[in-house]
């Protein structure tokens, strides 16, 4: 938790109580449902939480943007983000029920009233939002072809609306059909511990 603290330090009293109950309640639902690896529990701020809010140190999200978070798994970058940005709505769609059930209860024993949690695939999601984010889901020319019909035309942010997706290793091959038209960002700019070294936030505008 002080991980959280060190990098965002103008966080209200509610969002650090958010925040802190995490480790518990991820703690509590990972010994009923696999959602994180049962060895990984213990880096669940460093390896979970601050990596999802690297996308709030890549944009700031203006109030009543609409974000969908595919293959959330048990929550993240979604969760995270929902208690970082409470004036923005957040979709979280994942194929797997029982993870899907575990984000719903996660948000609900945090009172974030700006999460909906849906048991679905992403071809089946047909809602236009502002922005599509990610956490190794799947590569990103698949993944672009997927929500195409879900980027808004319509802008309301300092960077243009589409698709914002945490990877890692060497994304050459994978990033080659894009040339100039994807961002990449190393997040060792945003946070200095050892697991960031090979971490990096992928921006494609869309739209």
């Amino acid at each position: 938790m002080q991980s959280i603290l060190s990098y965002f330090s103008s966080l209200s009293a509610q969002q650090i109580k958010q925040f802190e109950a995490l480790y518990d309640l991820y703690s509590d639902w990972n010994a009923k449902i696999n959602v994180i690896s049962r060895k990984d529990i213990q880096n669940l701020y460093v390896h979970h939480v601050l990596h999802s809010l690297c996308i709030a140190k890549f944009v700031k999200f203006t109030p009543q943007t609409k974000i969908l978070d595919v293959g959330t798994g048990g929550g993240f970058p979604g969760i995270p983000l929902a208690i970082f940005f409470p004036d923005i709505q957040f979709v979280m769609i994942d194929s797997i029920g029982k993870k899907i059930r575990v984000v719903n209860e996660v948000a609900q024993a945090l009172s974030l009233t700006n999460v909906e949690a849906i048991h679905q695939r992403v071809q089946d999601e047909k809602r236009k939002y502002d922005f599509v984010v990610s956490r190794a889901v799947m590569p990103l020319p698949e993944l672009e072809k997927l929500i195409t019909k879900n980027i808004s035309p319509t802008n309301k942010n300092a960077i243009q609306n589409g698709l914002i997706c945490l990877k890692g290793g060497d994304l050459k091959a994978e990033l080659k059909p894009y040339k100039k038209k994807v961002e990449v960002y190393e997040l060792t700019q945003y946070f200095s511990e050892p697991f960031f070294e090979t971490k990096k936030l992928v921006y494609l505008p869309m739209g």
